[in-house]
C-alpha cells in the first residue's frame, strides 16, 4: 500500500472552487448524495440547485461542522497558513 501523499500547496489540484472551470455547473450526483447525509447529521437544510463549486464549500463547511470526512487539501492548507501568520517571523 501506497502512504497518502500530500499535495504540495502550490499543485493546480488545491484550487479554490471559485477558480474552478466548471464550477458553475450543476453539483455532481456523489455531491448530492454526501451533501444529503451530511446536512441531516448537522440537522442543517441544502439548496438543491447548488454548483459544484458551491456545493465542494459546502461540504468543506459541513465536514468541519460535523467532524466528518478528512480535510480537504485547501483546508489543511489553509490551517497550516493561519498557524505559521500566527506564530509570527522567525
Amino acid at each position: 500500500m501506497k502512504p497518502d501523499k500530500i499535495p504540495d500547496e502550490n499543485s493546480n489540484r488545491i484550487k479554490d472552487p471559485d477558480d474552478w472551470v466548471t464550477g458553475d455547473e450543476e453539483m455532481t450526483g456523489a455531491q448530492a448524495s454526501y451533501l444529503r447525509t451530511l446536512a441531516e447529521e448537522a440537522h442543517e437544510p441544502i439548496e438543491p440547485d447548488l454548483t459544484k463549486a458551491e456545493a465542494s464549500k459546502k461540504i468543506d463547511q459541513l465536514q468541519a461542522k460535523t467532524g466528518q470526512g478528512r480535510k480537504s487539501a485547501r483546508a489543511r492548507n489553509a490551517h497550516g497558513r493561519r498557524k505559521e501568520r500566527q506564530a509570527g517571523p522567525r
